[in-house]
């Protein structure tokens, strides 16, 4: 790869991590919006897990309300907390 095109590539992404900022937007394992930001806070707070932590229980939450055909509930739950 040529250094003109890393050094194009690195622009771009500055440009779009600059841009993610810019709506507020904040990185975690991607960016989130302020209000999943809000309910990340507000998740580690209660549970002092970290951020890969917080990955690995998401996941297994996740898969555990699919496998016991609970994905429905979740949801419903989610949106009736704003969450």
């Amino acid at each position: 790869m040529s250094i003109m095109k890393r050094t194009a590539n690195a622009e771009k992404q500055k440009r779009f991590r600059d841009k993610q900022k810019d709506k507020g937007k904040k990185q975690v394992r991607g960016y989130v919006t302020p209000q999943a930001m809000d309910c990340y806070t507000e998740l580690s707070d209660k549970t002092g897990w970290t951020d890969s932590e917080m990955l690995s229980n998401a996941l297994r939450i996740t898969y555990a309300a699919y496998k016991c055909g609970q994905i429905k509930l979740l949801n419903e739950w989610l949106k009736d907390h704003d969450k």
